[in-house]
């Protein structure tokens, strides 16, 4: 996520029944149901909104900006407040306004909005059912087989599809992500069908719910940036639709983007940000029941966790309810397949684990994920919450691996490199994230192991945040040739994909993208964040190299053992004496594998090393920055020889 800072605001209501006790808890009555804020049918409209300490409640009607209509909303013992708008109410909007302590607040579209007027202020009254495409309740995801097919590529929308060369009718839209065909001036595909034809089994969407920094009003606003600043938590993002003033038409355009996705052999995840909102002036939580979704300080101001303004608190009985329904509400109504979530650690390890339970009985192989880590001290119990460090507590959620990620490329902030760069010190943190952040006999690291299974470490070494991977390297090693350069890109990616953990990837890494340097570029112009698809092309070599990867990993399931006790049994690592080199080997694997063993050296080092395997009859599969596809070299070894910054994979049939 991005981390701009935003000063803290006083909360508008504070009621002294809302300042919590010590261990941060507020009790109201939650109501068992789902909650469903607008229920449309031709005959009626139905609302609710939860707001136990209202003391009155209305809901106003509009047709465009004009006030058709308002009604008084009853109360329940639940806490929600109920009223029904007779007649056919499809196309007008609506907003909640609760009077709290004497004072009206602002209007809202509530917090469980489904459909939002153009910059969300308002919710929409629409037919659900006709926002599906044609197909859609038979649209599925593809069968997820073995483990070792899941490879995550994560994508912005814009940075895929806004740059000239991409091909598409819009650029940065959701239906250019839905469309085959697109190719570059070289003729070489982009978009959809690059992903399809890269490998990739999970596409992770930068976040897609409603959020609040760019003004969709203004025709043809191609203004950036990540999303991570959330409004309304259950609609797709307007500034992604041909059409954001079309409450239909931009979750229309959304699911049709997911089908084409599923067609083309690929699973959704999204990214969701339920650790902290845009603000909270502009919110329904704040605007609903004051002070009670976030977490306080003593003085009354907001904690702030997430290092934007507010942080969310999960272990309160409607807010844990409200991110679990929400999740399930995507999951039912746009088929979406795994979640990543932003800062998950400042959720609470209770909350995660409800999290897989219930969207389990969806789904099991739905892939949840997370970044085990915050801003800053979240204003709750550190050993309640989702840090990293807690993963093993979370069986089937997974957490980013920041011990591989700089122990590959070098420290966040580029003080000094890593691995490839042939840095001394970081060998033991790469044979960490080799065996996927499992406790290992060959592996003695200066954390605790985190992950309880493999399947719970996330192996990667750029993400959106951050500089990219080329970037990186030039930061860091300003002298070094392209070829060089070239070199220390495949070595650790050779890393991520060879580990027993989950490979993550991000967009145009594959293609040796730049973002000229910029890291925090949350917000910078498409000249920074576009993709230009010419590179393809002009790294063909490179573009080949991470597709073997991927294809190499698919086709043999060892790379990825599934689970803790097997990688113990069949993972062992190999000598070495040069601090800069990892070798380990991959040994009867036969009965998981087409191979009866499989060898890999890793060497960031300048110098060509030579590392003693068991004698057997190989096939080399990757040599000195290459994969030797379409072209056999089997022999009988004891050793392998390994070039400079390069990788050497060996296949003992």
């Amino acid at each position: 996520m991005n981390i701009k800072p935003i000063t803290a605001t006083m909360a508008i209501c504070l009621t002294a029944a809302a300042c919590g006790t010590a261990d941060n808890e507020i009790s109201y009555p939650v109501p068992t149901k789902k909650i469903c804020e607008m229920a449309y049918t031709p005959q009626a409209t139905r609302f609710e909104v939860w707001a136990p300490t209202a003391d009155s409640v209305c809901v106003d009607l509009y047709r465009g900006d004009n006030l058709v209509d308002q009604f008084d909303m009853q109360p329940d013992d639940d806490g929600l407040w109920q009223a029904e708008a007779a007649g056919d109410r499809r196309g007008e909007y609506y907003a909640f306004r609760v009077k709290c302590d004497g004072k009206w607040l602002a209007p809202t579209a509530g917090i469980f909005a489904r459909a939002v007027s153009i910059n969300g202020d308002r919710g929409a009254i629409v037919d659900m059912r006709a926002t599906d495409p044609d197909g859609w309740s038979d649209d599925r995801a593809p069968v997820q087989g073995d483990l070792s097919g899941i490879v995550i590529y994560e994508m912005h929308y814009r940075d895929m599809t806004a740059h000239s060369s991409a091909g598409c009718n819009h650029g940065g839209k959701y239906v250019d992500m839905a469309q085959s065909g697109t190719r570059s001036a070289e003729g070489l595909a982009t978009g959809l069908d690059h992903l399809r034809e890269l490998g990739v089994s999970h596409v992770h969407l930068l976040p897609t719910a409603d959020f609040g920094s760019i003004d969709e009003s203004i025709a043809g606003n191609d203004a950036y940036n990540w999303g991570y600043e959330p409004k309304n938590y259950n609609v797709p993002e307007g500034s992604y639709s041909t059409d954001a003033g079309n409450p239909e038409q931009r979750i229309r355009e959304f699911k049709e983007m997911v089908a084409a996705m599923h067609a083309a052999g690929l699973r959704v995840v999204m990214d969701v940000v339920y650790n902290h909102t845009t603000d909270v002036q502009r919110c329904g939580f704040e605007l609903t029941v004051p002070a009670y979704f976030y977490r306080m300080t003593p003085d009354g101001g907001f904690a702030n966790g997430s290092g934007c303004g507010n942080e969310t608190a999960s272990e309160r009985e409607m807010m844990r309810k409200f991110i679990v329904e929400s999740l399930e509400y995507w999951v039912e109504e746009y088929h979406i397949d795994g979640f990543r979530f932003d800062l998950m650690a400042i959720h609470d390890i209770e909350t995660m684990n409800l999290i897989r339970s219930r969207l389990s009985a969806i789904d099991p192989s739905i892939l949840l994920y997370g970044e085990g880590w915050a801003a800053s001290d979240p204003a709750y119990d550190a050993e309640r919450l989702a840090f990293k460090r807690h993963t093993h507590r979370m069986p089937g959620i997974a957490a980013f691996s920041d011990d591989m990620r700089d122990a590959l490329r070098g420290r966040l902030d580029c003080s000094a490199g890593g691995f490839v760069h042939g840095v001394e010190g970081n060998a033991e943190a790469v044979r960490f994230g080799i065996a996927g952040g499992i406790e290992h006999p060959g592996v003695s690291y200066r954390e605790a192991a985190w992950a309880a299974e493999p399947t719970q470490h996330i192996s990667y070494v750029t993400c959106h945040d951050d500089h990219c991977l080329r970037d990186r390297l030039e930061i860091l090693s300003p002298e070094a040739s392209e070829e060089e350069l070239l070199r220390m890109d495949k070595l650790a990616q050779t890393a991520v994909f060879t580990s027993q953990g989950i490979p993550f990837i991000f967009c145009g890494e594959e293609l040796y993208r730049s973002k000229q340097h910029v890291g925090n570029s949350y917000k910078s112009p498409d000249s920074v964040n576009a993709i230009d698809w010419g590179l393809k092309c002009r790294y063909a070599e490179l573009y080949d190299y991470y597709r073997n990867l991927i294809a190499m990993r698919r086709a043999h399931p060892a790379f990825c053992l599934g689970s803790a006790e097997a990688v113990r049994r069949h993972l062992e690592f190999l000598p070495c004496e040069n601090e800069c080199v990892v070798a380990f080997r991959l040994k009867d694997i036969d009965s998981v594998d087409t191979a009866r063993s499989i060898v890999v050296v890793l060497n960031g080092s300048r110098e060509r090393v030579e590392t003693a395997i068991p004698d057997a009859t190989y096939t080399v599969v990757a040599r000195d920055g290459r994969f030797l596809s379409g072209r056999t070299e089997t022999q009988r070894m004891t050793a392998a020889v390994t070039e400079p910054v390069s990788a050497t994979i060996l296949v003992e049939k």
